[in-house]
């Protein structure tokens, strides 16, 4: 039985194809991230409760609790970079429908359109999160994961930035404040002339993604294998007949769950936090790239000091620690404070160091749930993509709780998950047979 072929790659095929990923990276992050953005929005021109605001979340990312195991089984039939193609057209029908969205002025056409961008994500985070992992030296994946996280939450700084600015007007500031004092009629011609403005650039996201499907699948990128493994590897799995049988694997698929679910409410939450200060929505609005400067910044930390100065897993442990910390110091921690131009409660910063704290997580968790897999490599992988269905729930569970209680009390959601993921960095990823 042949080695797994990343081994054979040479340095060329190497370099290649982690430019080519991390550009995919980008994108990842530049249509997720924009939620952050489209929440508040759709919030204001659809006039929606907190909990049916976050369905943007929840439309968009339980795609990837229904698509990534058959995301797989595509990926192994059509191969690497037909399927990625794939992806990106499934993207871009889901971009195109907003603009008949806006049209007709429908929530559930836009939740569709999300939808179907999570799809096409979910396949082409099948591919790209094991690749990038297997992708070199296993003590170094975090690493590797590291230079793509930056390049995931670079995009991230980006897309609402430039979507507030096609989206939004300096007279906007004023609009929103007077809505309440509107006659109806007023308020929905206005209203719908707000929805309006995302048909030219949707259309052109739309257009884009269309392309990169095309040019992806003429890439130089080199194709790996994960179906076979080391004699070694094989001896070792060989009384394996199931994925539930590798206990670490499914402890991980929860800890992604959880993880993610507590990065995405600390970006897509923000900018509703700032408002309930008080805080109209155009300032608000760079509070969710304060959050991924924050994790590009430990993503910078993580690269120079991972492995040589400390090991991934230790990075992760302390990463979860301070997850944890920043969130009691978010519920409990109080006072007026004016940094970077804006007078917040000191809680909102702690929200936005939440950045530093998922930085490394994902990092950690990838490489230590498939180590060992061999050919159950590709399903695993699949597995843990399912877990970013935790961006489309948690992020419910704090919505619903926000309307009950307020947006400080809702951040109460974070600990029981970092307290989980404290368990997977200590002990969890070291069971290799459950027991009963």
């Amino acid at each position: 039985m042949k080695e797994n072929t990343i081994v054979t790659l040479n340095q060329r095929d190497t370099i290649v194809g982690t430019i080519i990923i991390g550009f995919l990276f980008f994108m990842f992050g530049f249509t997720s991230w924009i939620n952050s953005i489209l929440i508040p929005y759709f919030k204001i021109g659809f006039q929606l409760t907190h909990l049916k605001s976050y369905l943007v979340t929840f439309a968009f990312y339980i795609s990837y609790l229904l698509f990534s195991i058959p995301a797989s089984y595509l990926l192994r039939k059509v191969g690497f970079k037909k399927g990625m193609m794939i992806g990106f057209w499934i993207m871009s029908a889901g971009a195109f429908m907003f603009v008949p969205a806006a049209i007709s002025m429908t929530y559930e056409l836009f939740l569709l359109g999300l939808f179907s961008i999570g799809a096409g994500l979910a396949l082409l985070q099948t591919a790209a999160n094991p690749y990038i992992t297997i992708l070199g030296p296993k003590d170094r994946a975090a690493q590797r994961i590291s230079i793509m996280g930056i390049c995931n939450k670079g995009a991230g700084i980006l897309a609402p930035l430039l979507f507030a600015a096609v989206i939004f007007r300096a007279t906007d500031k004023d609009m929103f404040t007077n809505l309440s004092q509107m006659a109806e009629t007023e308020k929905n011609t206005i209203l719908h002339e707000l929805i309006q403005r995302v048909i030219v650039p949707y259309a052109c996201v739309g257009s884009v993604l269309f392309g990169l499907g095309l040019m992806i699948r003429y890439s130089p990128l080199p194709e790996i294998d994960t179906e076979h493994e080391s004699p070694d590897l094989a001896l070792a799995n060989s009384s394996k007949t199931s994925i539930t049988q590798f206990p670490h694997l499914v402890l991980g698929v929860i800890a992604l769950f959880l993880h993610v679910g507590t990065q995405v409410i600390s970006i897509d939450s923000v900018i509703s936090y700032a408002t309930s200060m008080n805080i109209n929505l155009i300032e608000a609005k760079g509070f969710p790239s304060y959050t991924l400067a924050a994790t590009i910044c430990a993503y910078l930390i993580g690269i120079v000091c991972i492995p040589k100065f400390i090991s991934q897993v230790n990075a992760f442990r302390i990463s979860t620690i301070l997850g944890i910390t920043l969130t009691l110091l978010i519920v409990f921690a109080k006072g007026q404070v004016t940094f970077l131009g804006h007078t917040t409660d000191i809680s909102i910063w702690f929200v936005v160091m939440l950045g530093l704290a998922n930085a490394l997580i994902w990092a950690g968790i990838w490489p230590l749930a498939l180590d060992g897999l061999g050919r159950f490599t590709k399903l695993g992988a699949s597995l843990l993509v399912m877990g970013l269905a935790g961006n489309a729930l948690l992020p419910l569970v704090y919505g619903y709780l926000v309307d009950i209680f307020d947006a400080r009390a809702a951040y109460w959601v974070l600990f029981p998950c970092f307290l989980y993921l404290i368990f997977y960095s200590f002990y969890g990823h070291r069971i290799r047979k459950w027991s009963k």
